[in-house]
């Protein structure tokens, strides 16, 4: 439930708490603002409220909205009084109800403080000395001192003046950015200068997809964020920048994660697909996708210091991702930027690159990546160009290694990986431990289970590990995804008893 008021007569508090009851709850949070007898040291009386209706009930709806969205809330409410009230009665009173506490309180303040700013509501105070006021009204008067005067008299509009007046652009360029409907596939490090750009330059449509929630660790590199959001879904609050920053495009949040079965409904409504994800399966399926649905993708991907972008065209004479790697590498093999670290500016340089490289294909400029791929180094500033060509066997028709049918890879994951209690229980069932995280990780978190074998995955995979092609294996990791994808790879070279700890080390620790 979601709902807002004006209410002439008292808030029945009682009421409105218990229509906010779910069993499906487990937290819940009001505010209530009251009448206060002192304002700048002016004593007052009374206060009284007017409200144009019409507005205030649409923006409240769009803020209660916004706050279900950001937050996860299931109900939420609103009611704010109008009229005359005295001392000490309650003016206005907030109650949200959601799975967590955190979530309730979150969301309860972001209601309460955007009701103050965006809602059409006057205030006006009587004093005991006769005197009334419009608070904060008396300033927007024309001529008032203040640097809120302009604004209030005219809203600002969005201005593509700088760069219509490139030559290459003009106003039928930014017709043509006005039209474009653009799917943008991961709202992190590299995807927070991709929609940015993309949304400063006027383009019309944006799909925001990303099934995670903004973690306090993200914020080195996704500014587009506040520490305040942090627990919210990503897709979502990348929409309400978008919103803030441009409104007269629109931007739509898909909260998934892109997959087999949902990736060709998602891509089919978009003209262009960019690849902000930040990993393997999700990359070479969109390229597949691209492929099939005849749509241009823009790969990209950061290692550290070092950034790769693609230019994928649907055209039987270019190169696609699998004429260079016919199979996707396993997620895992090679880490992501929460296992090998990152410095911020890198995936910002790199997805402003995708961003020039969307914006090159939108309005048909010159200088766009061919068959090649661009590959940059941000602690040297070196850049190179590699040479891609069609695989000889696809040329002049559809690529025939995204044509091939595939394990299914869920029951591939399904056999890999077990779930343990403890690392105990699966040594006192035979199991031969092996831990394959670095020796810094292990300082920090040392393997939950005494008689663990140590081995990085670089010598587990690369170097003499040691290991029994016949013995019966269970590797580790920080969370579960290098273990399972050495897993992976162990069974193709000929070990069929090794498998993964479900979750890793973290999923043990919070059991």
């Amino acid at each position: 439930m979601l709902s807002f008021e004006l209410a002439s007569e008292p808030i029945d508090v009682p009421l409105w708490r218990a229509r906010l009851l779910d069993p499906a709850c487990g937290g819940y949070a009001s505010f209530e603002g009251w009448v206060r007898n002192l304002n700048e040291g002016a004593e007052v009386t009374a206060l009284e409220y007017e409200a144009f209706a019409p507005l205030a009930v649409k923006e409240a709806e769009r803020i209660l909205g916004e706050a279900a969205g950001r937050f996860g809330v299931d109900h939420a409410a609103c009611i704010h009084r109008v009229g005359r009230l005295a001392v000490g009665e309650l003016a206005v009173w907030v109650g949200a109800s959601a799975r967590h506490r955190d979530e309730a309180f979150r969301a309860c303040r972001y209601i309460i403080d955007e009701v103050k700013h965006r809602l059409p509501i006057w205030k006006k105070e009587h004093y005991a000395s006769g005197d009334t006021g419009w608070v904060n009204c008396e300033r927007c008067a024309p001529g008032a001192p203040t640097p809120h005067a302009h604004a209030a008299s005219a809203a600002p509009r969005v201005d593509y003046s700088r760069q219509m007046a490139l030559k290459e652009v003009g106003a039928a360029g930014q017709a043509l950015l006005a039209k474009s409907r653009v799917l943008v596939v991961g709202c992190g490090g590299l995807g927070v200068p991709v929609i940015t750009y993309l949304a400063g330059a006027g383009v019309g449509h944006l799909g925001l997809v990303d099934g995670d929630r903004l973690e306090a660790s993200n914020l080195h590199r996704q500014t587009l964020y506040a520490l305040a959001d942090v627990g919210a879904p990503k897709a979502e609050l990348a929409a309400a920048r978008v919103a803030a920053l441009n409104p007269e495009i629109s931007a739509r949040a898909h909260r998934v994660r892109l997959d087999a079965q949902n990736a060709a409904a998602l891509i089919a409504d978009y003209d262009l697909v960019i690849d902000c994800s930040d990993n393997f399966a999700t990359r070479f399926l969109l390229n597949d996708m691209a492929m099939q649905l005849n749509k241009p993708v823009i790969l990209a991907s950061v290692y550290q210091y070092e950034g790769q972008l693609q230019v994928v065209r649907a055209r039987a004479d270019t190169a696609c991702l699998r004429c260079v790697w016919p199979e996707a590498t396993r997620d895992g093999l090679i880490g992501n930027c929460a296992q090998s670290g990152v410095l911020g500016p890198v995936p910002g340089v790199v997805g402003s690159l995708q961003a020039l490289e969307a914006l090159k294909l939108i309005l048909d400029l010159p200088g766009q990546l061919g068959d090649e791929v661009l590959i940059v180094n941000l602690l040297t500033l070196s850049s190179s160009k590699l040479r891609t060509q069609r695989a000889p066997e696809c040329r002049g028709r559809a690529c025939v290694h995204v044509n091939i049918r595939k394990e299914d890879s869920s029951m591939q994951q399904e056999t890999l990986e077990v779930a343990f209690s403890s690392l105990d229980e699966a040594a006192a069932e035979g199991y031969v431990v092996v831990d394959v995280r670095e020796p810094q990780e292990l300082e920090a978190w040392p393997t939950p289970c005494g008689n663990a074998r140590h081995i990085p995955m670089r010598t587990l995979l690369y170097g003499d590990s040691g290991l029994d092609v016949d013995g019966k294996y269970l590797l580790v990791c920080a969370a579960g995804q290098r273990s399972l994808a050495a897993a992976s790879e162990l069974r193709a070279r000929g070990m069929r008893a090794v498998f993964s700890q479900a979750g890793g080390v973290a999923a043990l620790v919070q059991r």
